[in-house]
């Protein structure tokens, strides 16, 4: 496993309402929903990124927003008709 160093101000944890411990982990959540919205990696990528179990970690995507299935209505309609 990669490890990776960086400073935070102090501040930071305390405006997110973060236990500083706690940092570490919310960050790589945050990237790791952000890589995942942006197609840079799959659902398992990302879970395993975050140190979460995939279904957990898809449940977490609704605190941020984003979706789980990025299909639109006409993309999901054409995939139905050609099931």
């Amino acid at each position: 496993m990669t490890r990776v160093v960086i400073q935070i101000p102090e501040a930071t944890p305390v405006a997110l309402g973060l236990n500083p411990e706690r940092l570490g982990d919310a960050l790589l959540l945050a990237a790791a929903v952000q890589w995942f919205e942006s197609g840079r990696l799959s659902s398992g990528a990302a879970a395993e990124l975050a140190g979460l179990p995939k279904p957990v970690f898809m449940e977490r995507l609704g605190d941020f927003g984003v979706p789980v299935f990025r299909q639109t209505a006409e993309e999901l309609r054409e995939e139905f008709a050609n099931a």
